[in-house]
């Protein structure tokens, strides 16, 4: 050990002017960076176990022996000799073969922290300084590489001295199941072995940087290796491979790619030769097949008691809460993993569009939506399916003119025209309320850090067509970054105030049903509510927010107090000064079977940020969908891709109306008349 710290059919059309694998077709080109900087190792600077130390080479350098050459197949010596990319292939390969003694990595550790107070380990191939994910695929709570703490069994943290394992040279046949259970490393050393295989648990080891299978007898590698995204360095020098999965290509922090000393197919070597790691990568990426979809997520049915008949059915209602991804915000930098052709719209926007007609919803809350794709795409689409729609973009779009505010995103609620009338829609823009708040607007913590953020919400006021009962949605897209856990609280508590407000307001306004196409009838009295928390209400969004937060305790309990950690520090008006609270009995449909596994799957965060809310006073859960396939994501490490086209997945829950309890008139008091009295 080193001291160390869905849609089936449907295919993609391929793009065109890329140089691919011969059986995969041509799609397209991209630039490639032609400069490789890991061929030696004086530059690593991986800390380890609090010390660091220079690798020596130990006079291996370059042996004088020949690389083995397996291939007659047009790739020319003279392009091999010629390209920096195989120049690089043979100097690493030369000091991989160096490297076959047991424990040779941890041995040269040793020695280089000898005469050092600080180590590092680098192993023979400087694996390089590895940088973080993205802050930008993190929503809340811990980034991934933060979540592999241990701890014993009284929840303390346990001490972690180590994060890299050698175990090269040791003639092993197979590898124990434990090793995978040290999902803390990130550096693994099972070179010059014995290994034809490698087991798909290895995708465990999400935090590995470098990888080193060297040496071994291995005729393929499992699929499984594309979860590790974190690699920088995988060594796969002088096996007996002759060709690499292509879900390796979702390795898109991997900068080198050891595969000199295997018999690869000529098309795979000259891609190596041309583009180097990064382009072998690419192509295998690029090269992905729309494969099997998942099956299909269970429809979880929670109450099936309620009473049968048509008012019972007319009472139901699903919801379906969705997070699209925008276009704009679909790039490759983002989500390096999924193919280009996954990524682009025209593929998505087909995909997002048959998931909501097939869901059949009631009521359908989108956010990511921008405005040409409300106005062009999707009305059109979904009237043709007898809905209608109410879409505010974000504010920013006020200071645009109307063509730059095409492609600013929004939030999008449509419901079946069949189901309910809409009575009325409004907007809650967060920056302009905090403004607008006497007790906010004098504070430097709004103008710094709620005021910059355009986050909007859409709350519409609906009417079931067939009973009458009204119904309140809201639609909210919370920003996003976990750094500011307090904007997130403050645009809650701003969201839930103006819900209260407008409930309040609608309770005593339409005393009268909304009037149906044809109708020439005296309108029809509406359902009494007598306050704003009597209307049923559904709160749907990306709140960005985990369930250890502050927005889910303010929404799930009803208030927070005025010094919640996500506040402190903060100063915020009332809401600093006597805390936050609302008056709407809400839960989370999921928490009726423990929240989903996640609703937002990418490499740096897997949690549950998506929700679907109702006031539990009027409403039950009668019926949700469920988890995804376990099987399927064993092989992916994110989304988007071929199958789910945003990081998000929906939301879908079925929800009934719980029959009004009216007051019971009390009996007159009894009449005894004139009776004598006893004597």
């Amino acid at each position: 050990m080193l001291n160390s710290q869905v849609h089936r059919g449907y295919m993609p059309q391929q793009p065109q002017n890329v140089k691919f694998f011969q059986q995969l077709g041509q799609p397209q080109g991209h630039q490639v960076d032609q400069t490789m900087n890991h061929v030696q190792n004086n530059t690593g600077n991986n800390t380890v176990g609090g010390h660091s130390h220079s690798y020596s080479s130990g006079g291996l350098g370059n042996p004088s022996y020949p690389s083995p050459q397996h291939t007659s197949n047009g790739v020319t010596a003279t392009l091999q000799n010629t390209s920096p990319h195989w120049q690089e292939q043979q100097t690493l390969i030369a000091t991989s073969r160096g490297s076959s003694s047991p424990h040779h990595h941890a041995r040269q550790a040793a020695l280089s922290n000898k005469n050092s107070s600080q180590a590092q380990v680098t192993g023979g191939i400087n694996p390089g300084a590895f940088q973080p994910l993205s802050v930008q695929h993190r929503k809340d709570g811990p980034p991934v590489e933060e979540k592999e703490v241990r701890k014993n069994d009284t929840g303390e943290l346990e001490r972690q001295d180590w994060k890299s394992l050698d175990l090269g040279g040791q003639g092993l046949r197979a590898l124990s199941k434990s090793l995978f259970q040290y999902t803390f490393l990130d550096k693994l050393y099972i070179n010059h072995n014995k290994l034809t295989m490698l087991p798909p648990a290895i995708s465990r080891l999400k935090l590995l940087q470098l990888l080193d299978a060297s040496g071994n007898q291995l005729t393929e590698v499992p699929p499984e290796l594309g979860m590790l995204t974190n690699l920088k360095n995988l060594y796969l020098f002088d096996n007996q491979l002759t060709t690499l999965p292509n879900e390796l290509g979702s390795l898109y922090h991997l900068e080198v790619l050891g595969v000199e000393g295997n018999p690869l197919q000529s098309d795979l070597k000259e891609v190596m030769i041309k583009d180097g790691s990064r382009g072998v990568i690419l192509n295998l990426r690029e090269s992905m097949q729309v494969s099997l979809p998942p099956t299909e997520r269970d429809w979880i049915i929670l109450d099936d008691s309620s009473r049968s008949g048509a008012k019972s059915e007319a009472d139901k209602f699903q919801v379906l809460c969705y997070n699209i991804l925008c276009d704009k915000y679909a790039t490759q930098n983002m989500y390096g993993y999924s193919p280009s052709w996954a990524l682009s719209w025209d593929y998505r926007k087909d995909l997002i569009r048959n998931q909501l007609i097939e869901s059949n919803a009631d009521v359908i809350c989108l956010q990511e939506v921008d405005m040409e794709n409300f106005n062009e795409y999707f009305m059109p689409e979904l009237a043709r399916e007898e809905y209608k729609g109410a879409f505010y973009p974000k504010s920013r779009a006020k200071t645009m003119n109307e063509t730059e505010k095409k492609s600013v995103d929004g939030c999008a609620t449509f419901f079946k025209s069949t189901k309910f009338s809409l009575l009325e829609k409004q907007i809650v823009d967060f920056s302009s309320a905090a403004l607008n708040r006497e007790d906010m607007k004098k504070t430097a913590d709004i103008y710094n850090r709620v005021m910059p953020k355009d986050n909007i919400a859409v709350i519409t006021f609906l009417e079931n067509k067939i009973t009458g009962s009204r119904l309140i949605v809201a639609n909210v897209h919370i920003y996003w970054d976990p750094q500011y856990r307090d904007v997130k609280l403050v645009q809650v508590g701003i969201l839930m105030e103006d819900i209260t407000k407008y409930a309040d307001q609608w309770a005593k306004s339409f005393p009268n049903r909304a009037r149906s196409p044809g109708d020439t009838g005296p309108l029809q009295p509406a359902i009494n509510y007598s306050s704003g928390s009597q209307i049923p209400l559904i709160i749907c969004g990306d709140f960005n927010s985990i369930a250890d937060s502050g927005v889910y305790e303010l929404l799930s309990r009803g208030s927070v107090a005025n010094n919640h950690d996500d506040l402190q520090g903060r100063t915020y008006g009332n809401f600093t000064r006597d805390g936050m609270s609302h008056p709407f009995p809400l839960k989370s449909g999921y928490s009726n079977i423990g929240e989903l596994d996640f609703t937002n799957y990418t490499p740096g965060f897997t949690g549950v940020i998506d929700y679907i809310w109702y006031t539990t006073s009027n409403l039950n859960v009668t019926g949700l969908m469920g988890n995804v396939d376990k099987e399927y994501l064993a092989r992916v490490p994110g989304f988007p891709n071929m199958h789910f086209p945003s990081d998000h997945i929906l939301l879908q829950t079925e929800f009934q109306v719980k029959p009004r309890k009216e007051p019971i008139a009390k009996p007159p008091p009894p009449d005894f008349g004139n009776l004598p009295r006893k004597s």
